[in-house]
Order: structure tokens, then sequence, then C-alpha cells
């Protein structure tokens, strides 16, 4: 049973690593996806009345700043999670079995760097 508990605690600290190291350069990869993007941020040659453009002129920057926010506001959630969960591994008696709360802290944790990152494959 102590073999079984030192290893997951051994994976939820690499995890929580893991995440804390990860989610600052998702957030940068998407940025310079961004840079790298030959397209326009806005639709310059779009008409007024045009159905067939996906965004109104400037909608699409717009939505790119908006999709920016959100994702620095996860990335934020992310490692504030990512931190209080590697503090209550670090707390924990290591002849205790983990707690349900540590666990589903960590599936919160996986849960949102997936959508940080489907958010940044845009």
């Amino acid at each position: 049973m102590i073999a079984a508990s030192q290893e997951r605690r051994k994976f939820l600290r690499r995890f929580c690593g893991l995440g804390i190291a990860s989610a600052p350069m998702i957030f940068l990869q998407r940025k310079s996806r961004a840079q790298q993007d030959p397209r326009p941020l806005n639709n310059a040659d779009a008409k007024p009345g045009d159905e067939s453009a996906p965004f109104p002129p400037g909608g699409r920057k717009a939505a790119l700043e908006e999709n920016e926010k959100d994702i620095k506001k996860k990335v934020e959630k992310l490692f504030q999670l990512a931190t209080e969960l590697k503090d209550e591994v670090d707390k924990t008696d290591s002849a205790k079995v983990l707690s349900v709360a540590m666990l589903k802290k960590a599936e919160e944790i996986e849960k949102l760097a997936k959508d940080i990152k489907s958010r940044a494959k845009g």
C-alpha cells in the first residue's frame, strides 16, 4: 500500500510540474502562431453585406483578442490549481492514501489544460 501511494505521489508531482511548466509554453506557442499567420487579422477585402465572409471587418481581430484574454485567465487558473495541488501533495503524510479531493483537482487541471490547448490551436 505504501509503494502504491508513493507512486501516486510521484505521478501527481510530475503532473503538477508538467502543468506548471507547460501552461506558459502553450500560451507562448499560440502567440507565436498568431504572429506567423500570413493572413490579415481583419477582413479588409470583405464588402459590407457580404454573407460569405466568416467575420465582419475587424471582427476576427476582436475574436482573437477575446480568445487571448480567455486563455490568459485560464492559464492563471491552471497555475493556481497546480500550485495548490502540489502544496497538498507535499503536506499529506506519505503513509496515507491520496484523497479524492486531490484526484479531482488533478482531473480539473487536466481538463483545463486540454481546454487551453484546444483554444490555443484555434
